[in-house]
């Protein structure tokens, strides 16, 4: 027989040191409930990938007030048009803008709320970060 704390009645250690699984246990089970699929947190991991290309947010940025076409979008911003229409059709893909037509010209815009809330939240974490003293990782 072992003389392990599971043997002795304890809580086997799983390897972190703490003998006190137990106390996690219902912590646990309901987490396992609630965790989503691998393959939703893929497709949201897959979504914040969109976020991590500084081109792209700050097409987003641009689109807060307004819609825009994708000219106004490249003078804005110094790209060219193509290098504009390419980040935008990423961002459609991922359902971040929509687009809708006037004659010949085609108009970009937030897709939704949810799209502005979540510039607007990582924003508001940097700025904590500077305004406690701590730079952001320019890595």
């Amino acid at each position: 027989m072992s003389d392990s704390p599971a043997s002795r009645g304890g809580a086997a250690e799983l390897g972190c040191g703490c003998m006190r699984h137990d106390i996690y246990d219902p912590i646990l089970r309901r987490v396992r409930q609630e965790l989503p699929t691998d393959e939703i947190l893929s497709d949201l991991a897959d979504l914040y990938r969109i976020f991590a290309d500084s081109t792209r947010v700050k097409i987003l940025f641009s689109l807060f007030e307004s819609e825009m076409c994708v000219c106004a979008i490249a003078e804005l911003l110094g790209m060219t048009q193509s290098a504009i229409s390419h980040q935008l059709k990423i961002l459609k893909d991922a359902n971040l803008v929509a687009n809708r037509r006037e004659g010949k010209t085609i108009y970009y815009f937030l897709a939704d709320d949810h799209v502005h809330t979540i510039i607007l939240q990582g924003f508001e974490h940097l700025l904590e970060r500077i305004d406690d003293g701590k730079e952001p990782d320019p890595a």
